[in-house]
């Protein structure tokens, strides 16, 4: 009977060892809408890269919804505040690419832009804007020129 309740003890407390460790990841469920100048981004990565800790990442649906996981595939996002970045082309041929997105949002140290995750939310909202631009198509191989 005393090894029965020294084991269950010891199990319980690798238990609380454990989830106490899946605790201080901090991830929440998070997922949300990009827009560029009112309108739905419809192609795309959306990045959010925390002070410390892993960056979550999600694809652009074609309704401008996307869902944020690790790069390790679990769902959801560290909390606290991040940089963000959005990438979003289209590949036309092994040369060409089109830009649906000005190319300063895809470094999160260019962009300027953050959000702040304090909790599960659906309706994180992230806001780019061409500033007087349009979607552009871009020639590699080819130096700097651009349509």
């Amino acid at each position: 009977m005393q090894r029965i309740r020294r084991f269950t003890q010891h199990i319980a407390c690798v238990f609380g060892l454990l989830c106490l460790g899946c605790s201080s990841n901090n991830l929440v469920e998070v997922s949300g809408t990009v827009t560029i100048d009112g309108k739905p981004l419809t192609v795309g990565f959306v990045t959010l890269v925390p002070s410390n800790g892993r960056p979550a990442y999600g694809e652009i649906g074609p309704d401008g919804r996307f869902t944020l996981k690790p790069y390790n595939d679990q769902v959801g996002c560290p909390l606290g505040t991040h940089r963000v970045s959005v990438v979003a082309f289209e590949i036309l041929s092994p040369t060409t690419q089109r830009w649906h997105a000005p190319i300063h949002y895809r470094d999160h140290e260019t962009s300027e832009l953050t959000a702040t995750i304090d909790g599960p939310t659906d309706s994180l909202k992230i806001e780019l804007t061409w500033a007087g631009g349009k979607p552009f198509i871009e020639r590699t191989g080819v130096e700097g020129e651009k349509e």
